[in-house]
């Protein structure tokens, strides 16, 4: 049987033109109906590039009964033809807003450009909220049925002004007024739908709307965007001829939120079209403002990244005033969810980072900010991984050592970062994971020690990196015999090296390095 190959959607948000063009479709339909006929007003968060426009164009041919793109689709059989709805769509993702003026400004403009398609005159003479409740009731006049409200990238505004806080409460505030409107109107519309990136407190931007029904984490939509491996193994078997099927599970799978895992569809289109690994996602809007918030700001030990437990209504408390790192990197698509569990009072959360893609670059991005400068993680970076290769653990000691020398002495003295506990072993740590190594971490609560192994090319390393002043008991490698942890690994047949290493904070590099090897058995 010969797979018939499509058109690659890449950057493609546009339901009609993938339908009617001959594109590769994941159908989605389904749960868009599922959505229309069992609630009312939706929020979604997902990070960027993941397909939350696309969906939105889906719901809004869906209500406006296009029923001809549909057949075929899992709803089409399911859904009512003969009811047509006014939608009104709105989307904050073109350019930048700077001041309030500028908001106001774009969201006349986007009622205006509604008004024209419903075929409506522009309510004149009102503020923002009244135009946009006025439009909501012509509209149902016209058409004799109550509105659809679609609003796409509803948080940009207020994201791409993280850092002048109060530009950003401007454009909150501005933005809370317009939403509040949808609940004013509710015997007007029939249909609410509001996605985004961040997942802002309701107090701080929904106050005036709290009665959406939060999806972001509900397993029921884990898949409402990205791709299964189901979806991959159908829908894209013709792309995957001459690929790893594993390698792409490793690289770009582990997108969580509480359900089924997905790849993010960036990624997966753009491997199919130039049949390459790289982190296509990550390279297409680097976060600066993140990486320099987390170093700077929050120094953040890295080693933590791999297993973050925290409190799930942490994850919906995003504010202005007051940001948690574990929050903004989970929304943001940084970390996933692992798992969680239900305690008397409260939902733990287990945060992990999703796959090779993430892990890899977002470490490499923040060696480059601990370090002080680009060059020597990417230098280092290649030497480490052909040290490995070569299983050289001589030469592996003196690149050790490297990766502290090169730090310029003036970095130490101008940067705060230097001072914390767990700047040391944070460098450690993301040297090996920014060259995507397979990494288990033992216990990230001790900043002045990491017990990490890295399996890679038929060898366990076992490494107990601990800085002396900060834990000055015993020896590194004296201290990993103790724990054992060479036993969860001897199943796997293969030698395994148990490394100490010791670091003190005021020479700033190694001062210890042991090595003991258990031949496979």
């Amino acid at each position: 049987m010969t797979l018939q190959h499509k058109k690659l959607p890449i950057g493609i948000q546009t339901f009609r033109e993938i339908r009617e063009e001959g594109y590769y479709y994941v159908d989605k339909t389904a749960l868009a109906q599922q959505l229309a006929t069992e609630g009312k007003y939706y929020f979604l968060s997902r990070p960027r590039r993941f397909g939350k426009s696309l969906f939105l164009d889906t719901l809004a041919e869906l209500f406006e009964g296009n029923e001809s793109l549909f057949r075929g689709l899992q709803c089409h059989g399911r859904w009512d033809w003969t009811q047509r709805y006014p939608v009104i769509r709105l989307s904050f993702g073109a350019g930048r807003l700077e001041r309030r003026e500028q908001l106001d400004i774009r969201i006349h403009d986007l009622l205006r450009v509604n008004a024209e398609r419903l075929g409506l005159p522009l309510p004149q003479g009102l503020d923002v909220p009244g135009c946009f409740g006025e439009l909501i009731r012509q509209a149902e006049r016209q058409a004799g049925q109550r509105v659809v409200v679609l609003v796409d990238e509803y948080d940009k505004p207020i994201l791409d002004n993280l850092t002048e806080p109060a530009i950003a409460r401007q454009m909150r505030d501005g933005l809370r007024d317009l939403y509040s409107v949808i609940k004013d109107n509710d015997a007007h519309i029939r249909f609410a739908f509001l996605t985004g990136v961040s997942k802002f407190s309701k107090v701080s931007i929904f106050s005036g709307l709290n009665n959406l029904n939060d999806i972001t984490i509900d397993a029921s939509y884990s898949a409402i965007c990205g791709y299964t491996d189901e979806d991959v193994d159908t829908v894209f078997a013709p792309e995957l001829m001459d690929l790893d099927r594993e390698e792409i599970r490793a690289w770009y799978n582990g997108y969580n939120w509480t359900g089924t895992s997905v790849y993010n569809p960036f990624d997966l289109l753009l491997l199919f079209d130039k049949r390459e690994f790289r982190p296509w996602w990550f390279e297409t809007g680097t976060p600066t403002f993140l990486v320099d918030w987390l170093t700077r700001q929050e120094a953040t030990f890295t080693p933590q990244l791999e297993s973050w437990q925290t409190d799930l209504d942490l994850l919906g408390a995003f504010d202005i005033d007051h940001i948690e790192p574990e929050a903004l990197l989970w929304q943001t698509g940084y970390l996933t969810i692992a798992s969680t569990r239900q305690l008397p009072g409260m939902t733990e959360v287990h945060l992990t980072l999703p796959n090779r893609e993430v892990r890899a670059s977002l470490n490499a991005a923040l060696l480059r900010r601990l370090q002080g400068r680009s060059q020597p993680a990417s230098r280092h970076l290649p030497r480490l991984y052909d040290v490995l290769m070569a299983h050289d653990m001589t030469a592996l000691e003196q690149l050790l050592h490297s990766f502290f020398a090169s730090i310029p002495h003036d970095w130490y003295r101008n940067n705060p970062i230097a001072q914390y506990e767990g700047y040391w072993a944070s460098i450690f740590y993301s040297h090996f994971a920014a060259l995507g190594l397979d990494i288990r971490l033992e216990d990230v609560t001790n900043q002045g020690r990491i017990d990490m192994a890295v399996l890679f090319n038929g060898q366990v390393y076992l490494f107990e990196f601990k800085v002396v002043e900060q834990t000055p008991e015993g020896k590194a490698l004296a201290q990993l015999q103790a724990k054992n942890y060479a036993e969860k690994y001897r199943s796997r047949g293969e030698p395994m090296h148990l490394i100490g290493v010791e670091f003190s904070s005021s020479a700033r590099n190694v001062v210890g390095f042991e090595l003991l090897t258990l031949e496979a058995t």
